[in-house]
């Protein structure tokens, strides 16, 4: 998991911000024409708005409000898992310590004092703000003829076989073959009529049949 930084979240908070304020305009033009049982109904409304919005977000399918969706952000427990109700409402409940003395100033300090950007009300909850998106760990790998192993792989030595070739375009060509050549074992015995290939080009092979080329 990624933590977000401190702008993505700021940038999130701001868009959630506009969202609230234009629902609360709405509200304020659709029920002020009551009276006094319209301005009632207003404050209600807009208690509910302020403190419901984010909860009924977070506990949704995306586990984000709109402006932490459209920042590709989510909210889940510090293990990974989804954020659970409680961790909802009171990481939301904590907004009002957050906000103290003005303009979130105790939530900005918190999160610039801990390595995971971290507001109070996510050290009570113990709660995290993530991006959603997945972390890309490698590259699809260069095209090569595809070569069937000497051997039968175990999923750490194939797991290890794809990793390498997807980290092709950030390693040096030297540091490439290098490591290419650990793999020397289970690449099989060059034939005579085949051309000449270099470990890093036949290991990329053994790469693309395991990715399901068979040509």
């Amino acid at each position: 998991m990624q933590p977000a930084g401190l702008v993505a979240r700021a940038n999130a908070f701001l868009i959630d911000l506009v969202i609230r304020l234009l629902v609360d305009v709405a509200v304020v033009v659709i029920m002020g024409p009551v009276g006094k049982m319209g301005f009632g109904l207003i404050l209600i409304t807009l208690f509910f708005i302020e403190w419901l919005y984010p909860i009924v977000f977070e506990l949704a399918r995306s586990g984000a409000t709109p402006g932490k969706q459209a920042m590709g952000l989510r909210v889940v427990m510090d293990t990974g898992l989804p954020v659970t109700p409680a961790g909802s409402i009171i990481r939301n409940l904590l907004r009002t310590a957050d906000f103290l003395p003005l303009a979130y100033g105790f939530g900005i300090v918190a999160m610039l004092l801990n390595g995971q950007c971290k507001r109070l009300g996510d050290l009570a909850a113990g709660t995290l703000v993530v991006h959603a998106r997945p972390v890309v760990l490698y590259d699809e790998p260069p095209p090569a003829a595809s070569v069937t192993p000497a051997r039968g792989l175990n999923l750490s030595e194939r797991a290890a076989i794809r990793a390498w070739a997807g980290r092709a375009k950030r390693l040096t060509p030297e540091r490439f073959e290098e490591l290419a050549k650990i793999a020397t074992p289970v690449l099989p015995p060059v034939q005579p009529d085949e051309p000449r290939r270099t470990a890093a080009e036949r290991l990329l092979g053994v790469a693309q049949w395991l990715m399901g080329s068979r040509q």
